[in-house]
């Protein structure tokens, strides 16, 4: 099933962990903000992703499965 890596850009803070520890998954904008630069998140990079969701001070991060329709 496909994993989505979601922003939460009004919680966001602008930390940079999550790009700094995932730079294949997530980059930043000019802002600072976080971008997603890979949608779905491969298979082979669930655990990376995990990891910036858990290690995100401001719970902006989530990942997500997608819905059957």
């Amino acid at each position: 099933m496909e994993q989505h890596l979601m922003v939460d850009r009004k919680a966001c803070a602008g930390h940079g962990l999550c790009y700094g520890a995932a730079p294949e998954l997530v980059d930043c904008d000019e802002q600072g903000d976080p971008v997603v630069l890979t949608d779905p998140v491969p298979q082979a990079r669930i655990r990376e992703a995990q990891h910036v969701v858990d290690m995100c001070p401001e719970r902006a991060l989530a990942l997500e499965q997608a819905q059957s329709t």
